[in-house]
């Protein structure tokens, strides 16, 4: 068989779970959160990836944690990265590849050091050339959060609380970014790049603090803006500048833009509304406007085929059940996606219940957050249980028509002889 003959153009729609995978570090780096350590996948992986199987997904978001494979400047340790693709490869799975999850080997330090880009990129390259088979990537998750959490609240890896520390880490994350997706494309030039990014909004709680809430929503698009190229505002503009990111780095952010390549990933959740009161502080809003208001302010800036790419709700914590919140938001998707937005698939993140994301693992609690299709024992949890029946109702029920973008993939079984491990 040819390699078209393994291609898959959606008419189906993509349905993914993801493997969680954040590797921060808090205590000033002295404590690494492991998630992938925390939630068991090291010693449960055969089973994670057959657990996919059973529930009829073919799309995955998963990556080899970077901090023990990339364990020098052109060093690396592909054994478990061997092992797990090698699987992946033989499921048939589709991997969208997270290859920077919230953290970086302790060697690089954090994401205040100007070698990280450069370095990232190196490492990009030498994972594609390993796996050519792989054609789907996020090169980093989040980029907006893993600054603001790292740099402008203080509660991972530099633990800053600066203006000028978010600014300092999200410019070098963002140009990691983009030099990865350059070093992919040379080696996979079919590659697409699921930009996976948290889909906000600030509301002003007070009057007094509408000025704040438009900062903070002008705020909340940075990443995007400078990792598509996207000329940003003139208060945005001038907080990059006043915050050290000089002419010639802004310029190289709306010369090299890969655009054309990428998926607008966005990611929602109960947290992602945030109220903006009289003191300056935020807190978690609900969900206000929803996915479905907040993914169309997010799509009609950037013009980009959407893919929802991660949502979950701990209901312990939540107004509603887990099972309920799953169905709003496939209604929001299904909404987008009726009213000709290109929305190409949908996402409960992730497959098992994770740890101390109640507190967004700032704290080594050990508290499982019941937020997985399965529990951590590798039981199917209800939300589990909709899901499969949900991709069962509805896997073949919305095809792409026009609304979207027929993308050829490839599927790691068709690939042919030319793959690596």
């Amino acid at each position: 068989m040819t390699q078209m003959d393994h291609r898959i153009r959606p008419p189906e729609f993509i349905f993914a779970t993801g493997i969680e995978s954040s590797i921060p570090t808090i205590h000033h780096g002295k404590l690494r959160r492991d998630q992938m350590e925390e939630c068991g996948h090291y010693r449960h992986w055969r089973t994670d990836f057959a657990l996919v199987k059973q529930l009829g997904i073919r799309f995955l978001r998963y990556g080899p944690p970077l901090h023990t494979t990339f364990i020098g400047p052109g060093r690396y340790d592909w054994e478990f990265a061997d092992a797990t693709f090698a699987e992946l490869r033989r499921l048939d799975i589709v991997p969208i590849v997270d290859l920077c999850h919230f953290g970086v080997p302790d060697w690089i330090g954090n994401f205040q050091n100007p070698d990280f880009p450069d370095l990232f990129a190196q490492y990009a390259d030498a994972f594609a050339q390993r796996f050519p088979w792989i054609q789907l990537y996020t090169p980093i998750n989040e980029m907006y959060v893993c600054a603001k959490f790292s740099a402008l609240y203080g509660w991972w890896n530099e633990q800053l609380a600066s203006d000028r520390g978010f600014v300092t880490a999200l410019k070098h994350i963002v140009k990691a970014n983009v030099l990865a997706m350059r070093s992919i494309l040379r080696v996979r030039p079919d590659a697409l790049f699921v930009q996976s990014e948290s889909t906000e909004f600030y509301h002003a709680w007070e009057p007094e603090v509408v000025a704040d809430a438009c900062l903070m929503n002008a705020r909340r698009f940075l990443s995007l803006d400078l990792n598509y190229g996207r000329e940003v505002g003139a208060d945005m503009l001038r907080y990059l500048m006043d915050n050290g990111m000089s002419a010639d780095e802004y310029d190289f952010f709306m010369q090299h833009s890969f655009k054309q390549h990428c998926i607008l990933g966005t990611d929602y959740y109960m947290t992602n509304e945030h109220h903006v009161h009289a003191d300056g502080t935020t807190s978690a809003a609900g969900d206000v406007f929803g996915y479905c208001l907040i993914g169309r302010q997010y799509y009609e800036r950037y013009r980009l085929p959407m893919l929802h790419t991660e949502t979950n709700l701990n209901e312990a914590l939540g107004p509603i059940p887990d099972t309920e919140w799953l169905q709003r938001q496939w209604l929001s998707v299904r909404e987008l996606h009726d009213s000709g937005i290109p929305v190409l698939g949908f996402t409960w993140y992730s497959l098992t219940d994770q740890i101390d994301w109640d507190v967004a693992l700032r704290e080594k609690n050990d508290r499982v957050n019941p937020l997985g299709l399965f529990d951590l024992d590798r039981k199917i949890r209800p939300v589990g249980e909709a899901y499969r029946t949900l991709i069962d109702k509805w896997g073949g029920f919305l095809p792409a028509q026009s609304t979207c973008l027929k993308i050829p993939l490839t599927l790691p079984g068709g690939f042919g002889d030319r793959a690596g491990p």
